[in-house]
């Protein structure tokens, strides 16, 4: 949601803000604007739509002279997508400018309050409520302003801001929103995210909720709340700038739907050693996880289907109740959450506002979290008693690929550990599991090799405008995600059933030529399923199934069409299913011309409630 860079340094500030934007475009926005600072002045350009607009409009930044600016691109939330309320803004003497990810939650109040002391405004916003605010408290130290407006805000904000009378100076700070801090040789940068950054720097500083930093081309000096000084360490960004880029692919999503093997390699190998589960440093020692009566995961999108999936095999392997929950209603729910409760929480920038909530709420009562995340230094995983890191390298595609195959991998991870503690487990079975761990990677090849026949099925069916999932078991976990895929990137009408309930109210949508697609996998469970679809074909459905090549004979006389994939561990199989379900999803939405990496009314990180 939203993207921030920031510079000061020898170069021009707004071609090098310009490409730092175009690395975010995967967040989603409406609008995008720059303001840099030339001859002792604050001059500003924005405009509604793509960061393409902007850079015609200022001919790619040459029409911005100066060496220090900060630029954004908007989804907005205050206010509808229009040049006013684009961002960056300027205060109303026209001083200081802020661009801002986030919510000030308690903007009508502080609104009413400036306006009350002769400001006016000029947009819907909630930022230029900040940059107001920022305005009336400062009295030549913008430090000491930026502290106490702060102090005033509520809500969560990543704020990188400029004044009139500071031309080489940024100023950044942060809460609840990520913000980083990049260390060049005579410039430095900050962003929202590392991948603007990557072309210039990969030593950041992390900067952590209420800290405040003050950026020169030559320093860069953070300070807390109090506005004492203080050392951090910066962290090296160690992944590969191609990551960021398309490789000569057309989109990303399908770039990073062919990483998946490598992803899934990388979260998996270093944890895997002589044939046991080792899990980084986390602290979860024998003791405490004899003492867990309950565990939660808490995720939302496609890291709560993670989560789905997950309970179905935790309790599996460790017999243990485990409920998956999704973050926006955690909190809400009264959860039964005490120190004998692991909470798991996944987030893939581990920046998802209702999921930080929930953790804290979690920890207030008494709980351990773990989290699974794929950002270093992330508020989530800063704030968790343990952290698993998924090392799937950058995603841009707003909807998510590799990311939800990683943190799958690391859900099984997570299980064979606590199934070995509690021994609950034999050695013979816990063998053959991570037996199949080290053959993922070399199967999720095996199926991507065969994607010309998943292209073929989406030429087929890309024009239906209703599509049912059904599966039971971990298959209707992974029916979840196949249809949230679809519908993400396609914009066709798509939910997700447990097999076994349609005959309690759903059978009723079903309808001649609606297609529904049959997850059946899970051969345990394989003719019941197949019942369920000689149900819905009987009135009129039209079948695509997607199975084992053990079990192809149970399925293949009831479906018009079928996608196989190769047998492995039951526990395992939503890894090598999901990614069929990702190139169907990216086929289809090819064929009908959506936009696919960026699609409609979606943001990448959702940073506000």
């Amino acid at each position: 949601m939203c993207g921030i860079v920031g510079y000061t340094g020898k170069q021009e500030a707004a071609p090098i803000m310009l490409e730092g934007l175009k690395r975010l475009e995967y967040r989603g926005y409406d609008s995008a604007g720059v303001v840099v600072s030339f001859e002792g002045k604050l001059h500003l350009s924005k405009a509604k739509g793509y960061v393409d607009d902007l850079s015609k409009k200022i001919d790619g930044g040459r029409l911005m002279k100066g060496k220090t600016g900060i630029g954004h691109t908007r989804w907005a939330t205050h206010g509808k997508p229009s040049d006013e309320n684009a961002h960056p803004h300027v205060s109303s003497g026209g001083k200081i400018a802020c661009v801002h990810n986030g919510i000030i939650e308690n903007y009508v109040k502080l609104r009413e309050m400036l306006i009350s002391k002769g400001i006016e405004f000029k947009s819907e916003t909630d930022t230029e409520v900040a940059v107001n605010l920022i305005q009336y408290y400062y009295k030549g130290d913008i430090l000491k302003a930026v502290s106490q407006a702060a102090l005033r805000m509520e809500g969560s904000y990543a704020l990188g801001i400029m004044c009139e009378d500071f031309p080489d100076l940024l100023i950044a700070t942060r809460k609840e929103s990520p913000l980083i801090l990049g260390i060049g040789e005579g410039e430095n940068f900050l962003a929202s995210d590392v991948t603007a950054v990557l072309k210039y720097t990969r030593d950041v500083y992390y900067l952590a909720d209420d800290e405040i930093a003050m950026v020169t081309p030559d320093s860069i000096k953070i300070f807390n709340c109090e506005l004492e000084e203080i050392s951090k360490e910066p962290s090296y960004i160690d992944w590969d700038i191609s990551a960021a880029e398309k490789g000569g692919y057309e989109h990303f999503m399908f770039k990073e739907i062919m990483e998946q093997p490598e992803a899934v390699r990388k979260a998996l190998s270093p944890r895997l050693q002589d044939g046991r589960v080792v899990l980084d440093n986390i602290q979860l020692d024998p003791a405490y996880i004899k003492s867990l009566k309950r565990i939660y995961i808490v995720g939302c999108g496609s890291a709560y289907h993670v989560g789905v999936v997950a309970k179905y095999n935790i309790e599996k392997l460790v017999r243990i109740p485990v409920e998956a929950v999704l973050a926006s209603e955690f909190r809400y729910s009264s959860p039964l959450v005490d120190s004998k409760t692991l909470v798991i929480c996944i987030s893939q920038s581990g920046s998802t506002a209702d999921t930080i909530e929930a953790m804290r709420e979690a920890k207030r009562l008494g709980a351990r979290v773990l989290s699974i995340v794929n950002v270093v230094g992330s508020t989530i995983a800063n704030e968790s008693d343990d952290v698993l890191y998924t090392w799937a390298g950058p995603e841009i595609a707003v909807a998510t690929t590799k990311a939800y195959s990683t943190q799958l991998a690391v859900t099984y991870l997570i299980a064979l550990y606590l199934a070995d503690v509690l021994g609950t487990i034999t050695p013979e079975a816990y063998t053959d599991l991570v037996g199949g761990l080290l053959t993922l990677p070399a199967k999720l090849e095996e199926i991507l090799k065969n994607k010309e026949h998943i292209q073929y099925l989406a030429s087929i069916y890309f024009n239906k405008e209703d599509i049912f999932f059904i599966g039971r078991n971990i298959d209707y976990a992974l029916t979840l995600e196949a249809s949230l895929k679809l519908k993400e990137i396609s914009y066709i009408h798509s939910d997700a059933y447990a097999a076994g309930e349609l005959k309690h109210g759903t059978i009723s949508l079903i309808e001649e030529g609606t297609l529904v697609i049959a997850m059946a996998s899970y051969i345990k469970l394989v003719d019941k399923t197949v019942s369920n679809i000689v149900e819905v074909k009987s009135r009129g459905a039209e079948i695509l199934a997607l199975t084992t090549e053990g079990g192809a004979s149970h399925v293949a006389h009831a479906s018009d069409n079928m996608i196989l994939i190769p047998d492995i561990h039951e526990v395992l199989l939503p890894s090598l299913a999901v990614v069929p379900m990702q190139l169907f999803a990216y086929y289809v939405a090819l064929m009908r011309g959506c936009s696919i990496d960026k699609p409609r009314n979606l943001a990448k990180s959702v940073t506000v409630e």
